[in-house]
């Protein structure tokens, strides 16, 4: 026999967790906030989009605990919320990677961390 099953409220912020990774902009800012500590402005850069479309999804992700915050004088920096965040992006991009059937990048050895693959690239809306 497996395991036991997670609490109701484990089971429910797992559900969205992965809702809030279903979102081709929060995957990439979360990426970009893999190895770094950044501003709304240097994220919105980071990911092509607007500062005022870039908060609410940090807001977004904030609450749903993948994100926190510090604030310096006016401007509010974001990181991961901890290493299990950073896991489960990383797992989610190398198994898309792994899906395409090719080699991944990560495999390869010439992928940073910072860097999504062309297909997971291409996948932003």
């Amino acid at each position: 026999m497996g395991a036991s099953q997670p609490a109701v409220e484990q089971i429910d912020l797992a559900v969205e967790v992965l809702r809030m990774l279903a979102d081709a902009t929060r995957v990439r800012l979360l990426w970009a906030l893999l190895d770094a500590e950044l501003a709304v402005n240097e994220l919105a850069a980071e990911v092509g989009k607007a500062p005022a479309s870039v908060s609410q999804h940090l807001a977004k992700l904030r609450m749903a605990r993948l994100v926190r915050t510090r604030r310096q004088g006016t401007q509010v920096f974001y990181r991961l919320e901890n290493d299990h965040v950073r896991q489960l992006v990383l797992d989610a991009v190398h198994h898309a990677e792994h899906a395409t059937g090719e080699v991944p990048e990560h495999h390869r050895g010439t992928a940073g961390p910072r860097q999504l693959a062309p297909e997971i690239e291409g996948a932003s809306a």
